[in-house]
């Protein structure tokens, strides 16, 4: 077997005779991938059969390495991030690229991520829903996302290290239950921790619809009203005044949550998701969005335009 990427022997990619991958995490099997998970031309073919015309890379986010030393991470992180830089300048009409960082070091973290901006071009960094347990409202962690403020760089925000996840392996739970949960737990952090208030120029995007926020946003307020000694500690702002203020994807498999969605956040802040190319992804990108009966109007926000504000990409770059 060859190896495709490793470090440390704790997360490499090794080819099979098939033409398919193991991701190895601490020497086991964490998930099999093919080859549209690392070969520009297969996603290309892929995106060209679902009529789509430019995609955003991000890595898988087991290969966020948080758990690693900060000095491995950050190595792990700059062959990742070169890789997805290499493959935008080739194909520049098809990709955008997203990078990852070593959130487990301030200092580290913040100067790759001047990296992926200034050096890369990257249009900005993917992050997870927790750092090794901390939630994205520690002061560590706000210097980066302060960083990504200044630097004008996207960020996103995709479920991972899923709390609970021993308690709830049977049954595939911890990517039906615990996904949308993390998001959840991110977005709330960041409500309540005064990121997006201190922030305001910060366009940060949240996977999965957003996860079990929204559908919950009732509850949320309701307990910031009644228990503000316990909500309200860091940050006085009702929950509801941030609706509208960041950007989910539609990935939600459901109409009437998407339309949802749309009645709570507004059609301006949702962009079209497709989880490429693993199994929860939607079978057919779009086709949740191009079957509704929303107007043109909207199809096209939901189909790219939102997605090019969150990026702060003019709408007819592309073109």
């Amino acid at each position: 077997m060859e190896s495709k990427f490793g470090y440390g022997g704790w997360v490499s990619l090794e080819h099979t005779q098939e033409g398919t991958a193991r991701m190895m995490k601490d020497g086991e099997c964490f998930r099999l991938v093919e080859c549209n998970c690392w070969d520009p031309l297969t996603r290309i073919g892929d995106c060209d059969n679902d009529h789509i015309d430019i995609q955003v890379l991000s890595t898988v986010p087991v290969m966020f390495n948080y758990w690693a030393e900060a000095k491995h991470t950050h190595i792990v992180s700059k062959i990742l991030n070169d890789d997805i830089a290499n493959t935008v300048d080739r194909y520049p009409q098809r990709f955008i690229g997203l990078g990852t960082i070593p959130m487990q070091d301030e200092k580290l973290a913040i100067g790759e991520l001047e990296r992926c901006v200034s050096d890369l071009g990257l249009a900005g960094i993917q992050i997870g829903s927790n750092i090794n347990g901390k939630n994205l409202n520690e002061p560590e962690f706000f210097t980066i996302f302060e960083a990504a403020s200044d630097l004008g760089a996207s960020v996103l925000v995709h479920p991972w290290d899923i709390m609970g996840k021993e308690q709830m392996e049977r049954y595939w739970l911890p990517w039906l239950v615990g996904m949308p949960a993390e998001t959840s737990r991110a977005i709330c952090s960041m409500i309540f921790g005064g990121v997006f208030e201190r922030l305001p120029e910060l366009r940060v995007a949240f996977a999965h619809g957003g996860g079990a926020f929204p559908a919950t946003i009732g509850r949320i307020q309701h307990g910031f009203d009644v228990r503000p000694d316990l909500c309200a500690i860091d940050n006085k702002i009702d929950p509801l005044d941030y609706l509208g203020k960041f950007w989910v994807d539609s990935l939600v498999h459901d109409i009437d949550m998407l339309n949802y969605l749309i009645n709570k956040l507004g059609d301006n802040k949702i962009a079209m998701g497709s989880d490429y190319p693993f199994p929860l992804g939607e079978t057919k990108p779009g086709f949740l969005i191009e079957s509704s009966k929303f107007s043109n109007g909207v199809q096209e926000n939901l189909l790219y335009k939102n997605a090019l504000d969150w990026l702060a990409i003019p709408h007819d770059h592309f073109k």
